[in-house]
């Protein structure tokens, strides 16, 4: 069973902006070969993703819908003219745009949940490819977590692990029932949403199948 003690609002919010400067803190001073390694989101570069962060935090409900309707409602269309128009002319830049937004509340419509997801995952698609080890509060990857099991919406997590047993090795929380796919509650989050660089934390008999849903 999973046991979550809920980041509601204004907390999330709290813990969203903790996140993103503990992520500007972190990306301070990279070379341009780090700024240019490529993320966990296929395609981008790390700058692309912190890019995009800034891009969805600068996000209203209308400026959202005006910017979709204008992309022909294509996601990767309306995600790209984000992250063009938040990089900057250089690295330093695309940062410090990021920076400006730490604290900001704006966000596209939808659950206020997969905000803090975005956060968490986006800075892991950064983190993970440089080798930079961060923390992330427990509670908040678990409730997203506990948020991203139930919902195909974009990401596709609830038929990506269906029929497989989720347990995490380092809080009490499990999920689903089937072959065992177990590791750090960090790592199930970021696997569940199709990112394959995560699979080597997991072990179980249902590694193989998540990692068949993921390519």
């Amino acid at each position: 069973m999973s046991r979550t003690r809920l980041v509601g609002m204004p907390d999330m919010w709290t813990t969203i902006a903790a996140e993103r400067g503990a992520l500007a803190q972190d990306l301070g001073g990279l070379s341009e070969h780090e700024w240019n390694a490529r993320s966990g989101c296929d395609g981008w570069t790390v700058e692309d993703v912190l890019a995009h962060m800034t891009s969805s935090a600068s996000l209203t409900a209308p400026t959202f819908l005006l910017d979709f309707a204008a992309s022909g409602f294509s996601f990767p269309r309306f995600s790209e003219k984000g992250i063009a128009r938040q990089r900057g002319r250089t690295p330093e830049e695309t940062l410090a745009r990021f920076r400006a937004v730490q604290h900001s509340t704006k966000s596209p419509p939808g659950p206020k949940t997969t905000w803090l997801g975005e956060t968490i995952v986006h800075a892991d698609d950064i983190r993970r490819p440089l080798g930079i080890h961060h923390t992330y509060p427990t509670d908040a990857v678990q409730q997203v977590l506990d948020f991203y099991k139930g919902s195909n919406t974009l990401i596709g997590a609830k038929s990506r692990i269906a029929g497989l047993t989720l347990k995490a090795t380092n809080t009490d929380w499990t999920h689903g029932s089937g072959p065992v796919v177990e590791g750090p509650i960090l790592s199930l989050l970021v696997a569940s949403t199709g990112r394959s660089a995560a699979l080597g934390d997991l072990r179980g008999d249902g590694v193989a199948t998540l990692r068949e849903r993921s390519t």
